[in-house]
Order: C-alpha cells, then structure tokens, then sequence
C-alpha cells in the first residue's frame, strides 16, 4: 500500500501542486493516529489504523520531497536534502522523550491523541506558510503519463534498483541488529536503546558540515563508499559483539547514511524530468516500504539457516550490489543533468 500511495501522491502532485497533497496526505495521516485512542483492546483494528496511515502518509512524502527541488536551484539540492535529514533526525531525537511524557501512566489514548494533535498543529503551520508553487517549479503540469516514463526510463530503474537494495540494508540496522544483539549477543534492550540515539543525534549535528565537505567530489562514489559503510561493519559482530564495538559500528553506518540520504535523493531530482518530478521522487521513495518490508523476513531467515554470521555476510553482499548499481546509474544521471544544463543556458 505505501509503495503505490507514495507514487500516486507525487504524481498527483505534478498536477494539482505539491501543497494540496502534503496537506491532505498528512492530514488523514493525523486522523488516524487520533482515531487510535479510540481502539482500545482490538489489536486487528489496531494494526490496520497503523497501516492506512502509514500509507496516506506516503502520499505527502512524495510531494514534499518533489517541493524541496521545486524550491532551490539544483547546485544547492543536496544541502537542501541535508537540512531535511536535519529536520527529521530532530524530530527522531525529541520525539521518544515527549512520547515517554504523553505516556506517563500508561495512558495510550494520551499518547495518540498528543501526537495526532501536534501533527495537525505542524499542518496548520504548512498551510500557512508553504508556497504553492517555488521558483524551479515545471511552467505547467504534465501533459503525458509518469508511469510509461518512468516505465522506459532504465537509469531510474536502475537506480531505484539501488535504493531497494540500499533500505534493505538500512532496514536492516533499525529491525535486525537489535534482534541479533540482544539475542545472541546478550545485550541489553536498555543498552541498545542508550546506544541507537548516537544516530539521530550524530545526523543533527553532523549532516550539514559533512554534505558540504563531500559535495565537491563526484556522486558514484560517494554513493559507493557510502554503501560499504553501512552494509560491511556488520561483518564486525563475527569478531566481537562489545559495548565498543557496537557503538563503533553504530558510527560508521550513520557516516555512511549521512552520505546516502541526500546524494540519492538529489540524483532522483536530477534524473526527473520537471513537469514529473513529484512522480519520480514519490516512485523513489517507496523503495523504503520495500526494505521494511523485506529486511526482517529475508535477515532473520537467513539467520534460522546459516546463523548470524551467514546474515551479516548476505547484508554485506546486498551493499555491494546496491554500490554497484547506483554508481551505473550515477554515471547516467550525471550526463542526463549535464545535457539540461547547456540546454538550459
């Protein structure tokens, strides 16, 4: 459901404008999160609340992505991504603290209905104050189909191909780490918790000053050495599972997403045309349901049959690939961007 309302909602947003569907998508998003104080004990209603919004979430994912680029000339498109993870590694790091506060007591219906309300309250302030339109948006919208273009476009599949591949490694860290620390390595689940919020609090601090060292070099590498910087530090767990070494492990993946997350997204800005940018941003972005989808099940499978050495090794390999492909995809982007600039001038 995510993958498919991540891509309708940028491509509706082509259309009608980028606000309407940031609005919209997170707005039935806040109702349903409200709409979970109410549910009580019935967990299948429960989980299927979760799901629709998590998918009409998706819908304004795409279109605020799209918004960045309509935004700010594309020299500056990875800072401006940049400054995003910022926003959101911020949210990642207040968030569990003010979530504990609403949930003092046990007292779930607080919890929904605090989160659901400050949503809306982060909408209303997009309603007020998101441009319509920016100054690098297309003149008018699209008058052919995203989804044959985007069908014959082999460079952005490709490249899709490598962000798959690159949340399931992603997706990896955020389910499948914890898994294999505390089971098998007897970690704590507090430890864990005290060890994971080096990430958020490393991409606020950090993102921006690395975005800018790095920006001058080309993007196939980057996005090369950033995938062997969070998928091959798993392999550290076969030699030691310590309280140092996690924490080591921890860091040189947030380096290596620090790199990923913008360059990724600033490529797919590149690689789109214009007038369906919405589009291929949301198309792109739904890559990350993918991981969550499959990450779990393919990790912990191949950790039933070969154990947790044989799952670092695959997860590896899966980074290998993911380099692999997004640097082909790369090299084709990077002349598809070059053309529309002499053409531009």
């Amino acid at each position: 459901g995510s993958v498919a309302a991540g891509y309708l909602g940028g491509a509706i947003s082509d259309r009608i404008g980028r606000k309407p569907v940031i609005i919209v998508g997170f707005g039935v998003e806040a109702l349903f999160l409200l709409s979970l104080a109410a549910v009580g004990g019935r967990t299948v209603l429960g989980l299927a609340l979760v799901a629709l919004g998590s998918a009409f979430g998706s819908v304004g994912g795409g279109a605020s992505q799209a918004m960045v680029a309509d935004l700010v000339p594309p020299q500056r498109h990875e800072r401006a991504y940049a400054a995003m993870r910022v926003a959101f590694n911020l949210g990642i790091t207040i968030g569990p603290p003010l979530g504990g506060l609403l949930l003092l007591g046990q007292h779930w219906p607080r919890l929904f209905l605090g989160a659901g309300a400050l949503l809306l309250a982060v909408l209303g302030l997009a309603a007020r104050f998101l441009p319509r339109r920016g100054a690098y948006s297309p003149e008018k919208p699209p008058e052919r189909g995203s989804f044959g273009v985007i069908r014959r476009d082999a460079p952005f599949l490709l490249f899709v191909l490598s962000g798959g591949l690159a949340y399931l490694v992603y997706v990896a860290f955020e389910t499948v780490l914890p898994i294999s620390l505390v089971s098998s390595h007897g970690l704590s689940p507090s430890a864990w918790g005290f060890l994971v919020i080096v990430n958020p609090i490393t991409v606020t601090l950090f993102q921006l000053r690395l975005t800018r060292r790095v920006e001058r070099y080309p993007a196939a590498p980057r996005l090369v050495v950033a995938m062997l910087l969070m998928g091959w530090p798993f392999l550290l767990l076969s030699l030691s599972a310590s309280i140092a070494v996690v924490a080591l492990l921890i860091l040189v993946f947030v380096i290596g997403e620090m790199l990923w997350v913008p360059t990724s997204q600033a490529i797919v800005a590149g690689l789109a045309p214009a007038d369906l940018r919405g589009a291929y941003m949301g198309a792109f972005g739904s890559t990350s349901a993918i991981g969550f989808a499959l990450a779990p099940l393919l990790g912990l499978q191949t950790r039933a049959a070969g154990g947790d050495t044989a799952m670092w090794t695959f997860f590896a390999a899966i980074s290998v690939a993911a380099a692999i492909s997004g640097a082909v995809a790369c090299r084709f982007a990077a002349g598809r961007m070059a053309a529309r600039a002499v053409v531009s001038i």
